[in-house]
């Protein structure tokens, strides 16, 4: 189950979210709400020095950030939580061109019409309770603000942005 992003953009792209179990960008969704952005734990200085000659020099920076290891006590909270992921980054890759303004999400019930600002200012849910949205899936969209927690758009298909 993937979700294309098309329309007024540079490049289109295609989102595979059964695979963000494992990518480090994805937020708790009880986090999302509560705690604003997820926030890296504190780096002493030597540390962040060093990765930061290790990008100049190497250049192997690798994006997406990706789980080095799994262990099997991580590998059961996966099963257990419920995350979303930010759709902004997302939309920064397929460069929506200067006149685009909006997005039209097309769903299993119709198409929904939204400010391409407040698609930039969403979340994307695509695991509940550990398990990927089968039923009404493959990811429903809340806003940041948590004014549709309760309602969210569900069964997006694709995003065109226009």
């Amino acid at each position: 189950m993937i979700v294309p992003i098309t329309g007024n953009v540079t490049y289109s792209i295609t989102l595979d979210p059964t695979v963000w179990i494992f990518d480090d960008r994805k937020i708790l969704l009880d986090e999302a709400f509560n705690g604003g952005e997820h926030k890296q734990e504190d780096e002493d200085e030597l540390v962040k020095a060093s990765r930061r000659w290790d990008q100049a020099v190497y250049q192997q920076k690798i994006n997406p950030p990706v789980n080095k290891s799994v262990s099997r006590m991580e590998g059961q909270k996966f099963l257990e939580n419920s995350y979303v992921m930010p759709i902004a980054e997302f939309l920064n890759y397929s460069k929506a061109k200067e006149d685009a303004d909006s997005a039209t999400l097309e769903t299993l019930n119709g198409e929904e019409t939204i400010s391409l600002k407040a698609l930039e200012e969403s979340y994307l849910l695509f695991a509940l309770d550990g398990k990927p949205l089968k039923e009404d899936g493959p990811v429903h969209l809340l806003y940041k603000d948590g004014s549709n927690r309760e309602n969210p758009i569900k069964g997006i298909q694709k995003i065109i942005i226009k």
